[in-house]
């Protein structure tokens, strides 16, 4: 397929605003599906999992392909819920647009958010469906306020709604001034275009003269016509919309409700007329490995290969899934490529174009189209795939860190090796999954995102790989620092195989800020030590950062310096200069008046009017911060800062207090000391 006429985009919101909903009916319209999937009855289509459909969420990114109007659109279905932000995150790094789903009666939630502005981060053009106007509460025009005010962005409305909640009737288009209606009795396959009504008319003549306002700003042409009074043509409008929807500027706006079946096909129109082609875009950011230098890769079928492998899901028959995004060149089944991280040449067996769980077979997939690829061993989320030739990394994910960890052991030795295959998958999966042996206990230890993220994993442990195991109460990953500077004398003298190994080093240990990582320097003088020494001492205390001496947590904010040496040519050796590099790292740790660190979260906490007092009580009791609180039509909006350790449990408890009306998202915020 051309690529002028493909569009990769993803649909992202916060959860429950009718996401998978709205991309049940995208795949109905374009004829993908013969029947409309819901979330409720837990058939949906992109919801496959057997857990999503027990819960009722999106856990993972489903991609799918369907047709509208001769174009190809590659869609990714991610997650709301914060706890897979990592999903969320490597579905926006291959995306060229994304359409932002908003519930008109909830507005700008948390989760839209920190999924709004890692968009912002990626530069990833969007345009906005305000769905669910049919709801009690659900009001428009407060939802582009809140767009305005808490996402900073431009809300450019192409279309208004005509009634809300049970008045909710349909749509005016205001590019070509007409009422938009859904046949309520069918499945909304039927449009209606007609004249507006007189009882609208007003309406959308205000919203007009507001569209053609805005556009002027950006097109002297519009804002000429505008003041002569002169009528502008659809195409002029549609071309300065789509100029800067892409760099930009403004979100067109468009409103509907999935659930009844009105208002998605104009999203699809704007998908096609409003957010760009692969090839419109700047080309890609790449690093030559060879060169060792930043590049920039035309986005060109005829360039080297280029692709970068974003995310990997296990199927029972096939193995891994490896889901790529092609931006230069060509891949072709049965070919060998190279994957660059791994530094090792891979198979590819079968190309597939997928929608959702099920597939079809493709002999090559060019630049700017994304599929699956069966038969790669060694690939994991976030390697680049290209030719041995042409070695270039594209750019690299980074995921948080995991705070929270379970220990997990097999109840039989049978189920030993299940287990380590089933871990194994799911971390070459899920990039903010961390599996480690803790040294002291022998015990497995898993660490994830957050309660949530945990649970899932370990059910899929349980259920999906049928691995029968014990899992222990979730645990907190802390953190050990240093509050004070120390200077400390190491000297390590040893014989090993006849031979005398000494050295003698002094290291300054000091606190750094918070958030700035641990760092080693070197203060000596250019012949007072070989390099190779100074090395194996930055090993060795770089070992060491890895465990504190409090209660053997990872240590983080810690300089050391490394500040005189007693050097001896004939007793100096690698071995002890590493091995003083730990010994005295740890031994100044002891006296620098070590402090352990706790994970502080972000909570957002949305309840009913009637339930804030004994919410915000309750966050106090659990030595929580709250920080704002902000007013809505449907619910009270809480901002609070809490350790993580006394929010376990909280699900249970902020239902109990809200009559299971509250709903709360957390995210890590900081390390602080523990209390």
């Amino acid at each position: 397929m051309a690529e002028e006429t493909t569009r990769n985009i993803g649909i992202m919101a916060h959860i429950d605003a009718g996401k998978t909903t709205t991309t049940e009916r995208i795949l109905y319209y374009t004829g993908k599906n013969h029947r409309i999937g819901e979330v409720d009855n837990g058939n949906a289509t992109m919801d496959w999992m057997e857990q999503e459909q027990d819960r009722g969420i999106t856990i993972v990114s489903a991609a799918t392909t369907c047709f509208w109007h001769d174009h190809q659109i590659n869609i990714i279905d991610t997650p709301g819920h914060v706890d897979f932000t990592a999903e969320v995150e490597r579905s926006l790094r291959v995306l060229d647009g994304a359409v932002g789903v908003f519930c008109a009666v909830g507005g700008v939630e948390p989760q839209s958010e920190t999924v709004w502005h890692q968009a912002d981060r990626y530069s990833v053009p969007r345009i906005a469906y305000i769905n669910k106007m049919d709801r009690i509460g659900a009001n428009f025009y407060n939802v582009l306020e809140d767009i305005k005010t808490r996402l900073g962005a431009t809300p450019v409305p192409l279309q208004i709604p005509m009634g809300e909640e049970s008045s909710y009737c349909g749509n005016i288009d205001l590019i070509t001034m007409e009422e938009l209606r859904w046949d309520s009795m069918s499945d909304g396959s039927v449009i209606t275009r007609s004249p507006i009504k007189d009882e609208w008319l007003a309406k959308a003549e205000e919203w007009k003269e507001k569209l053609l306002d805005e556009l002027g700003v950006y097109s002297d042409e519009i804002m000429e016509l505008y003041l002569e009074g002169k009528e502008v043509p659809i195409e002029l409008l549609k071309s300065v919309i789509r100029e800067n929807t892409i760099n930009q500027s403004i979100v067109p706006i468009f409103v509907g409700s999935s659930l009844k079946n009105k208002g998605v096909q104009p999203v699809l129109d704007g998908v096609i007329d409003f957010l760009p082609a692969p090839e419109e875009l700047e080309p890609v950011k790449a690093h030559s490995v060879k060169k060792d230098e930043d590049i920039l890769i035309e986005r060109s079928a005829k360039g080297d290969l280029a692709g970068l492998v974003f995310k990997i899901q296990q199927d029972k028959d096939a193995g891994a899934l490896c889901f790529i995004r092609i931006y230069s060149g060509v891949l072709k089944s049965g070919t060998a490529v190279y994957n660059v991280n791994k530094k090792k040449k891979e198979r590819i067996g079968r190309i597939l174009r997928m929608s959702a769980n099920s597939s079809e077979q493709i002999s090559s997939v060019g630049a700017g189209d994304i599929a699956v690829v069966v038969g790669m061993k060694f690939a994991q989320t976030g390697d680049t795939i290209t030719t041995e030739g042409n070695q270039i990394l594209l750019e690299q994910m980074e995921f948080p860190e995991p705070v929270i960890s379970v220990a997990i052991e097999p109840k039989t030795v049978s189920d030993q090796d299940k287990m380590k295959n089933a871990l194994e998958n799911l971390k070459r999966e899920d990039p903010t999954f961390k599996v480690a042996e803790d040294a002291e206990t022998g015990q497995l230890v898993i660490s994830g995102m957050g309660e949530l993220h945990l649970d899932v994993l370990v059910t899929r442990v349980l259920k999906e790989y049928k691995v029968a195991a014990n899992v222990g109460n979730p645990q907190v990953s802390y953190r050990e620092t240093v509050t004070s500077e120390v200077v400390h004398n190491e000297i390590f003298e040893k014989t090993l195989g006849g031979k005398e190994n000494f050295a003698d080093i002094t290291l300054k240990i000091s606190p750094q800020s918070r958030g700035e990582g641990n760092l080693f320097i070197s203060e000596l003088k250019k012949n007072q030590l070989p390099l190779n020494l100074v090395e194996s001492i930055k090993n060795g205390v770089e070992a060491a950062f890895g465990a504190g001496s409090l209660m053997g947590y990872p240590t983080v904010d810690i300089k050391v310096t490394l500040v005189d040496v007693n050097y001896d040519e004939l007793k100096a050796s690698e071995t002890a200069f590493e091995a003083a590099g730990a010994l005295g790292f740890d031994s100044a740790f002891r006296k620098a008046a070590p402090v352990l660190l706790e994970p502080h979260m972000n909570l957002d906490v949305l309840c009913p009017a009637d339930y804030v007092g004994e919410v915000i009580s309750g966050l106090t009791k659990r030595g929580g911060i709250v920080n704002s609180m902000e007013s809505k039509i449907a619910h009270e909006h809480v901002k609070a800062q809490a350790p993580l350790v006394k929010m376990f449990g909280y699900t249970t408890t902020l239902r109990s207090q809200t009559q299971g009306r509250g709903t709360f998202a957390m995210e890590f915020s900081h390390y602080a000391p523990k209390e």
